[in-house]
């Protein structure tokens, strides 16, 4: 598996394209917004000769899904999001202007994920996991093989997803943590929505907000 990371839009969020051997790719939360970022985001998958599949969004808060559109136009690929996150992903349009982003652009997504879904492209798996608490429908797919989170903003380096956004709550997010994300081996890389990547051991010693305490 390759995994490249995009640091785009002025919230600095994290897209991800996720791709193997195959040449298949997903997109996973394209913030790309502005004709700058969308042709560096064209131009890698261009320059590997990726083959877009499927685009996924880990929830539908407005740093993640600007690109949304305009990915589902240009590689002519579905979008998938969880379920419960549908609302929060219409509520983009209503609020996009007054964070600046005059031309946000709404997609419609093609298919709402249930709990516990398997996603699959090219000779990769990748398991759904449902961890509300950011938002309410926010979900993060894991691939076993590879042992590495495509987390969203679960869970960052020494820090979490903020909870003070309709649709957040601390303790569920902190119970998600301990309930998906800290089952895995401590050795499991989580690549975040912002900032850099860390591991599941990592963050279980010292994160200020969510470490095991033993």
């Amino acid at each position: 598996m390759n995994i490249k990371s995009f640091t785009f839009n002025p919230f600095m969020e994290n897209t991800y394209v996720l791709s193997d051997k195959t040449g298949e790719a997903v997109i996973i939360d394209p913030g790309c917004y502005g004709k700058d970022e969308e042709k560096e985001l064209i131009d890698y998958i261009s320059t590997e000769g990726l083959i877009v599949k499927l685009i996924l969004n880990t929830h539908g808060h407005i740093d993640h899904v600007l690109g949304n559109s305009f990915c589902k136009r240009h590689f002519n690929v579905p979008l998938w999001i969880g379920k419960l996150d549908l609302e929060t992903l219409k509520s983009v349009e209503a609020y996009a202007p007054n964070y600046g982003f005059q031309n946000y652009e709404a997609a419609q997504p093609d298919r709402l994920l249930e709990t516990d879904e398997q996603i699959r492209f090219g000779e990769s798996e990748l398991k759904m996991m449902f961890v509300p608490g950011h938002a309410p429908g926010h979900i993060a797919f894991y691939d076993k093989s590879k042992e590495f989170i495509i987390g969203g903003d679960v869970l960052f380096e020494g820090s979490i997803g903020r909870t003070d956004l309709p649709g957040g709550d601390f303790d569920t997010l902190i119970n998600s943590i301990h309930a998906q994300f800290f089952e895995f081996p401590n050795e499991t890389i989580v690549y975040s929505g912002h900032g850099g990547s860390t591991t599941i051991g990592e963050e279980k010693r010292t994160n200020p907000f969510c470490a095991v305490r033993s």
